[in-house]
């Protein structure tokens, strides 16, 4: 039986020429050729507004992150395409997840007990990042720190378990053999649902 998948494509530009569309693209098609239910969600196409403080984190959720939060309860498996910008994630997917991963939704504060109840639990994650420098050194030199981040205090802290990263360097000029390579090394991730 296939899984629920949900992509995250998180490149804030639309354009259709963005690799980052192009690696969504192809983890969809392959996911749903091998029997897997997707639903993609492109970042460049919402409108949401940002938080500014505790209050609005913790207060209600407007209606069209009701609507995110519930395609995310939907998904067995969660796929997050960006490009790294500045060494991290674009502010608008951090803008995202602020909205979406909040209490009483992706996790459940205990009074008097450490740390809060993850209410995701049993969802597995894949976060695949393009970034121009070879991703060897993203690796070696920054020890792939906002990817950890990002696997480990947001997608852990609500419950995600497995996080598998899949990090693409060199995309500036990046011939058309190894852009193939690059799809065929997702098509193959999401003909599993991993």
């Amino acid at each position: 039986m296939g899984k629920r998948i949900l992509i995250v494509d998180g490149h804030p530009d639309a354009a259709r020429e963005r690799l980052v569309h192009a690696l969504a693209d192809e983890y969809a098609r392959a996911a749903e050729a091998s029997g897997h239910t997707v639903r993609v969600v492109k970042l460049a196409e919402l409108e949401f507004p940002w938080l500014h403080s505790a209050r609005e984190f913790a207060g209600t959720a407007p209606p069209m992150i009701v609507e995110q939060q519930e395609q995310l309860r939907w998904a067995d498996h969660l796929v997050i395409v960006y490009p790294l910008w500045l060494g991290s994630m674009p502010a608008l997917l951090k803008a995202f997840f602020e909205q979406v991963m909040r209490p009483g939704f992706a996790f459940a504060y205990r009074k008097g007990r450490g740390l809060p109840r993850k209410l995701l639990a049993g969802k597995s994650a894949r976060i695949v990042v393009t970034m121009g420098m070879p991703s060897m050194y993203f690796r070696l030199y920054y020890r792939s720190h906002s990817v950890r981040s990002l696997a480990r205090n947001i997608l852990g802290f609500v419950g995600f378990n497995p996080v598998r990263i899949s990090l693409i360097g060199n995309v500036e000029g990046m011939s058309a053999k190894k852009r193939a390579s690059c799809m065929a090394g997702l098509a193959t991730h999401a003909r599993r649902g991993m």
